[in-house]
């Protein structure tokens, strides 16, 4: 599986985690960060990468690259999930395990939302607007869409199920759908049943190589599954399975659920995710080539044909460029007057939670919605994915609270959460630690005054080691940081790794005009 490539890789400033070690050769994973439910294709010299966003927005990122190794965010299809319920958080709903085709000069972008249905959106551009969700079926319980089309010019979806929703699973089934993927001809047909070997066999990718129709599904549960291939010569079946990737001896559990590539060198490769606790579901390459008309995948190939996922590896052969060092971004200076990219809120976007002004991010002082009390259940928190095992986060802000119920701070979120938070006191301003935990469908938090400041501007840093544990500091100087609270592990969420947040908020049940205007936001 080896191969030969004329990339030279141009080393710019060392990002926080590099797949692209710099000799022609790649450490896994390509990226250190939660994109889960990884679909790639390539179009010409191009790859675009689409993952799961849940209820983040704006949703469902696109990212590129042009060696399957350095990656950059550079869209996403919408910038809301177009459902009122989805105002405030809907933890774990939304956008499940798209899938991302090109087909007749378009992109095409398919998801399943468990509780809304199918939908679909289409472009020209991934670069440029997407055309607005087009729902093509509404139903419970259908998730990980597939589209696929045939030679003849016939269209088909193909999907799993969610038992949580329609009460059974691991099941796939495919539809005959319009050309135009606008809406179904039929309500499916079962083509495979993986209870007894391929339990909580879902996620399923469709393609067709030496007239096999393959379907590539993961199988047997997020963290200690396997990747299961199904090949049929007749797209309705009956379909023969067999495992080719597993944990074997690695550490890298569950490698499942992706996308396979092929180049224009003909070079073969898998793209999966790894499941990393707070970090998140991060996302792995592997080389892959064909015996037997049998995808393999990895290295140490046993007797079964079973493959374990690689460390390192040459780079896919792309042809001669000079490569760039990239990663997805992190660090904001807010100069644009535009987001990054990586920023995401925790429900639909309110255009009253903020502006982007003289090169500073105003975050506004939004109510809490009704009966939520904790900053789990807050939707108007900017937020990122962890970047890197090992990194620093660090904000430069000014407070300007008009009464004693506001409240700016940063926090590392999850099922349990922590932040440090500045509010007005009588005499100058209060530093307060908050804790919280998600607990049997309730959050629950409790916070606690540690340090008094005199003035509103403050630096709030927090320091995440390679075991997930964080601690937070303050600094009035931007020079010199005094650490405050105990040092926390930080925790998934659902569905989702641990996040990076910064807010703004009112506790109070009046109208709110206080604000924190955020200078930079420097991840390193």
């Amino acid at each position: 599986m080896e191969n030969k490539t004329n990339t030279k890789t141009i080393h710019t400033e060392k990002p926080l985690w590099s797949a692209d070690i710099g000799n022609g050769y790649y450490q896994n994973p390509i990226i250190y960060a939660d994109y889960s439910d990884p679909d790639v294709i390539r179009v010409g010299e191009d790859y675009f990468m689409v993952s799961s966003s849940f209820n983040m927005t704006p949703c469902l990122p696109i990212l590129h690259s042009k060696d399957l190794v350095n990656w950059k965010i550079i869209n996403h299809v919408c910038e809301t999930f177009p459902f009122a319920t989805y105002n405030i958080p809907r933890h774990g709903d939304g956008v499940w395990a798209p899938s991302i085709r090109y087909h007749n000069g378009k992109y095409w972008v398919f998801f399943g939302a468990p509780d809304e249905g199918i939908f679909m959106s289409t472009t020209e551009d991934p670069f440029g607007i997407w055309s607005p969700l087009h729902r093509v079926k509404k139903v419970k319980g259908w998730i990980d869409p597939c589209p696929f089309w045939d030679e003849d010019g016939q269209a088909y979806l193909m999907h799993a199920f969610a038992k949580s929703r329609i009460g059974f699973k691991s099941i796939l089934q495919i539809c005959k759908m319009k050309s135009d993927g606008t809406e179904l001809f039929d309500e499916g047909t079962f083509v495979f049943d993986g209870n007894k070997n391929h339990p909580t066999i879902e996620g399923p990718k469709m393609y067709k190589r030496n007239g096999y129709y393959y379907i590539f599904a993961p199988a047997g549960g997020v963290e200690t599954g396997w990747q299961t291939i199904l090949r049929s010569k007749n797209i309705y079946g009956p379909y023969e399975d067999k495992v080719v990737l597993h944990q074997g001896k690695t550490k890298t559990n569950g490698p499942h659920q992706g996308a396979w590539v092929e180049l224009e060198s003909n070079e073969d490769w898998f793209i999966h995710f790894q499941d990393k606790d707070a970090y998140g579901r991060i996302t792995h390459l592997q080389p892959m080539s064909w015996n037997n008309d049998w995808p393999v995948m990895g290295n140490n190939i046993n007797e079964l044909g079973i493959g374990e996922p690689v460390n390192q590896w040459k780079k896919p052969n792309v042809g001669y460029h000079e490569s760039k060092i990239i990663v997805p971004q992190t660090s904001d200076e807010f100069k644009d007057n535009l987001l990054g990219l990586q920023w995401q809120w925790r429900a639909n976007i309110n255009k009253n939670w903020y502006s982007l002004e003289n090169g500073q991010l105003k975050l506004n002082a939004v109510n809490q919605p009704k009966e939520t009390e904790t900053l789990y259940d807050t939707g108007n928190i900017l937020t990122q994915k962890f970047p890197a095992p090992k990194f620093s986060a660090t904000t430069k802000l000014t407070f300007y609270p008009q009464n004693e119920d506001e409240y700016v701070g940063l926090a590392i979120l999850g099922y349990k959460y922590s932040g440090i938070m500045l509010n007005k006191s009588d005499s100058g301003f209060d530093i307060i630690v908050v804790n919280g935990e998600k607990k049997d469908k309730i959050a629950f938090e409790e916070e606690e005054i540690l340090a008094h400041v005199k003035g509103s501007s403050i630096y709030f840093r927090v320091n995440v080691d390679e075991r997930a544990n964080y601690q937070f500091s303050y600094s009035i100087d931007g020079k010199v940081y005094k650490q405050i609270g105990q040092t926390y592990v930080a925790s998934k969420g659902h569905w989702t790794g641990a996040q990076l947040g910064i807010f703004c908020l009112s506790k109070g049940s009046y109208e709110n005009s206080g604000y924190a205007k955020f200078d930079w936001f420097n991840v390193h």
